[in-house]
């Protein structure tokens, strides 16, 4: 579980507050763009410390954590992948930034290649890619690195629907059958209807608490309501 205790963010003129719980599963955040999104995340990755209150992952207290420190991945858009490297070696980066790999570790690369439809794709670099297939080497990244708290930042925005659609379906078999909390940022509710169990509206400098998806959809709040248009 992810709670935002009584947190205050700040970032010059703007502030957003936070009073939540957000359970295992995925939880979509949603609303207008500069309303806070990507804030909420920062504080959980651990580049914003909050002002005031406390963020916890399973009751631990990451206030004060490094990012490396804290049990959390993150998938970004441009996936974070490093051409030099093959695919192996790239998704081993989730278990041994140093790629010092011990007995076992490859084989764990290897099934969740596998677990992603990347079979057969080890020695392959980046650049031979497609932007799908990329997305799937940053998500093994995450399923290696084995931590609790997944963030996710409009990741496959840039895909088009069918391999975004494809993506997002990966998401919820392979990182939700693993027991991850999942707190995806998007710009489209399609996403959410698609995946989230529960959506948490974050507008006019709140973030709300967590609302079944099917319910929020079908009795909008009006700040929703107005983003919807």
């Amino acid at each position: 579980m992810l709670t935002f205790e009584n947190v205050t963010l700040t970032q010059g003129d703007f502030a957003l507050t936070a009073d939540i719980a957000i359970d295992e599963g995925v939880t979509a955040v949603i609303g207008p763009s500069g309303g806070g999104k990507s804030t909420l995340l920062s504080a959980v990755a651990g580049f914003l410390e909050p002002q005031s209150g406390r963020v916890l992952c399973n009751d631990q207290d990451l206030t004060g954590l490094a990012p490396g420190k804290r049990p959390v991945s993150m998938l970004f858009q441009d996936n974070n992948l490093f051409p030099h490297l093959t695919v192996l070696q790239n998704v081993g980066m989730g278990m041994r930034p140093d790629l010092r790999l011990k007995t076992g570790d490859e084989q764990t690369i290897l099934h969740a290649l596998t677990q992603v439809g990347l079979a057969g794709y080890a020695d392959r670099k980046p650049a031979a890619l497609s932007g799908g297939q990329q997305s799937r080497v940053a998500l093994a990244r995450v399923l290696v690195a084995d931590r609790p708290l997944v963030l996710l930042d409009e990741p496959f925005a840039a895909l088009g629907p069918a391999l975004k659609d494809e993506m997002l379906t990966l998401v919820r078999d392979v990182l939700v059958k693993a027991g991850k909390t999942v707190v995806m940022v998007t710009h489209d509710p399609q996403d959410a209807r698609a995946v989230a169990d529960r959506v948490v509206l974050v507008a006019d400098g709140d973030a709300s608490a967590p609302v079944a998806t099917q319910a929020i959809f079908d009795d909008p709040p009006a700040a929703l309501r107005a983003y919807l248009g």
